[in-house]
């Protein structure tokens, strides 16, 4: 098995992604508030993927050591470099992660639910625990708790295989032209930073992570038939949770004048 064959076998899952109803559900913008509040959680969860990975194949105690292969070394601290480090649209070292809450605040968007679960995830010091005890919706715990069984069971090639395949490539780009609908509708939402932020993750995953990410997968399974099943696996699982969190977020957007 190879990288075309875990492409082929998560096909059916992407292209539930890339015609998902959510997409003409965002109409105005607060849908795409309600959008960014559900969001944020993948935005997050993907940096402790990520830094489950530098953990496992990196040195990062002391003393220091040199652990594994030196070429994911390089891949894995590179990625960590951008995604935890980048410049914002101010020429400002921020992780990607406050990029987006910044321009969820530049919107309107609520960031108060996510600054409180993260509050709850300092004081539990136990991630299944404050998901339990959150008041998110069913399938965004479902997401979330995805993301951290995988973690724990501790398994590289799968961590990587929810970091690279679990995380599609196109919606990004999608959202950069809703954006720029939006921006041109309501021209008195700033929404330069949230454009910024997409635009700047299309072009990290096209030009360096999307590739290093491969070539970590291969160097990772090292020709076991066995990690290539595990790999093709978590892939489809984590689209699938991906699917969910969608289905969340459609499901919230639709509630809203109940709610108002």
């Amino acid at each position: 098995m190879n990288i075309e064959n875990i492409n082929a076998s998560i096909q059916p899952q992407k292209d539930l992604l890339l015609n998902h109803p959510l997409y003409k559900k965002v109409q105005n913008l607060d849908d795409l508030r309600r959008f960014l509040e559900s969001h944020v959680y993948a935005v997050w969860d993907f940096m402790s993927l990520l830094k489950a990975l530098q953990s496992k194949l990196t040195a990062t105690t002391t003393p220091w050591l040199p652990v594994g292969n030196p070429e994911i070394r390089y891949l894995i601290n590179e990625i960590v470099l951008a995604e935890e480090t980048d410049l914002n649209l101010d020429g400002k070292r921020q992780s990607h992660y406050e990029m987006y809450i910044d321009a969820m605040k530049d919107c309107g968007a609520d960031i108060s639910e996510i600054e409180g679960f993260l509050e709850n995830v300092i004081a539990t010091q136990n991630i299944f625990v404050s998901i339990k005890q959150s008041d998110l919706h069913p399938k965004i715990k479902e997401f979330l708790d995805f993301t951290f069984r995988v973690i724990d069971e501790g398994k590289p090639h799968e961590i990587a295989a929810a970091f690279t395949f679990g995380r599609e490539d196109l919606i990004p780009a999608m959202f950069t032209e809703i954006l720029r609908n939006f921006q041109n509708n309501f021209p008195d939402a700033d929404l330069t930073k949230l454009i910024y932020y997409f635009e700047r993750h299309i072009e990290l995953d096209a030009d360096e992570h999307g590739p290093m990410a491969m070539q970590m997968i291969n160097e990772l399974c090292e020709g076991l038939e066995h990690r290539w099943d595990e790999v093709r696996e978590v892939s489809i699982q984590a689209l699938e949770r991906r699917i969910g969190l969608w289905d969340a977020i459609e499901e919230l957007i639709s509630m809203k004048p109940e709610l108002a």
